[in-house]
């Protein structure tokens, strides 16, 4: 074994490939031909889009397990310990497994150079192998068509919506990102799509590779019902369903589509309604609207494009607060920043902006020059997320509500500090946990 720790074989990692993220599907498959020349023993939904794919990850998961299948669930970045991108049956893989699998991807690969993401998803597959899972719900990391997890064929294939991303590699218009997601989908296989104005290369994709297309609005639909909701195909109907546990109500839309990704494989892995719900009252997803309540109520959001900030705004607006909002925002150098304020600016009271560090991080001071550009509040730009936390919480009284949003980047350390707490200190993000973004 070439290293010991899970953080060395990390740290190794992220400089093997000469680049942090290069999209392809030559190097997974040729390691993964030489780890198991056979398919997955267990049955694979893949789940890509924009936003909403960790949601539907943990709801897929969580109806799963409550319909006592051994689930496996793959996501993609994780908050405070690499372990959490890979879980068997709710439980984080310990560092022990993680480092037999590295190791026997290793061994495997030869001369192939692996990138930091393409080892992960590598390693995820060998755990849920050896954990024995009956079926393993995957996260595309960026785009569809190239990702690494569509390495493996997806026996039924959700994509959740589609929105302008990650532009320098999936293109520059939703019509160019629809058809890279769309590539998750197969010939024949249940193709689940819960955007509701699908861009035309989707919708052309998956007639001419003869996928199972299912469409929100017309092959299935939802709605509430007083204090539960409904859900409708053309082969089931769930009524008094209780909200999903995810705060949002655009997370109907996210369990409407788990729902019909569940219903179009329910030859193979059937589920009452008893699991469903129970796993839309337990699904869990730290870092979405994550409430921390208190005298001042801290929230915390990973929404680092428009869409997302967009679905924020409408979370924030929904829920009552006495006092000022205060926003500690800090986004990559290749997310929209002006779209983002726009779609805050109505609910922000103050603003913060923070400097992410890093390749691709952008100076809190472009931040802060964006923001009084649109005539909003705005502090001086913090260098680092201690500083902010320290003084919106000094400014803060009783009744606010302190958002910290923006990137994993950031909600990640805040976490880690819990700076809610009176005495509580951050330590770097170096010493809590170690990761990359893909």
């Amino acid at each position: 074994m070439r290293f010991t720790t899970l953080n060395d074989w990390l740290r190794w990692q992220e400089t093997l490939h000469p680049r942090t993220i290069e999209l392809g599907l030559d190097r997974v498959r040729t390691v993964l031909r030489r780890l198991r020349p056979a398919a997955p023993p267990f049955a694979v939904v893949t789940v890509g889009g924009t936003n909403g794919k960790g949601s539907c990850v943990a709801l897929l998961d969580a109806i799963l397990r409550a319909a006592g299948y051994r689930v496996g669930a793959y996501v993609s970045p994780h908050l405070l310990r690499y372990n959490e991108r890979i879980r068997v049956d709710g439980v984080e893989a310990d560092d022990e497994t993680l480092c037999r699998a590295f190791a026997r991807i290793d061994a495997a690969r030869g001369d192939v150079s692996l990138t930091y993401f393409e080892f992960g998803t590598l390693a995820a597959l060998e755990c849920f192998r050896e954990a024995g899972v009956e079926v393993a719900v995957l996260e595309v990391g960026l785009g569809g068509r190239l990702d690494a997890v569509n390495a493996v064929d997806a026996d039924a294939a959700l994509v959740t919506s589609i929105a302008l991303d990650h532009t320098d590699w999936l293109g520059p218009d939703r019509d160019s990102i629809g058809h890279e997601k769309a590539g998750i989908y197969r010939s024949g296989r249940p193709a689940v799509c819960a955007d509701p104005d699908p861009p035309p290369r989707l919708l052309e994709h998956a007639r001419a590779i003869g996928a199972r297309l299912l469409r929100v609005g017309l092959d299935y639909d939802f709605g509430r019902a007083g204090v539960t909701w409904r859900w409708r195909s053309d082969e089931a109907r769930f009524d008094d369903l209780p909200p999903p546990a995810l705060a949002g109500e655009h997370q109907l839309g996210n369990a409407a589509a788990a729902l019909m990704t569940l219903t179009s494989l329910r030859d193979r892995l059937p589920v009452d309604v008893t699991a469903i719900h129970t796993g839309l009252e337990q699904a869990c997803l730290p870092g979405r609207f994550q409430v921390v309540p208190g005298p001042v109520e801290w929230i915390l959001d990973v929404a680092h494009n428009p869409a997302a900030a967009a679905a924020l705004a409408d979370q924030l607006r929904n829920r009552a607060c006495a006092g000022r909002t205060w926003a500690i925002m800090g986004l990559l150098a290749d997310k929209d920043a002006d779209g983002v304020i726009e779609a805050l600016a109505g609910v922000v009271d103050q603003w913060h902006p923070v400097t992410l560090v890093g390749a691709r991080g952008r100076p809190g001071a472009d931040l802060a020059a964006r923001l009084r550009s649109a005539d909003l509040r705005t502090v001086a730009p913090h260098d680092d997320i201690v500083g902010a936390c320290q003084v919106a919480r000094a400014g803060a009284s009783i009744g606010d509500r302190i958002v910290v949003l923006g990137s994993f980047h950031l909600v990640a350390p805040v976490l880690a500090a819990q700076p809610w707490i009176p005495d509580s200190s951050l330590p770097h993000l170096r010493e809590t946990c170690s990761w990359t973004i893909a």
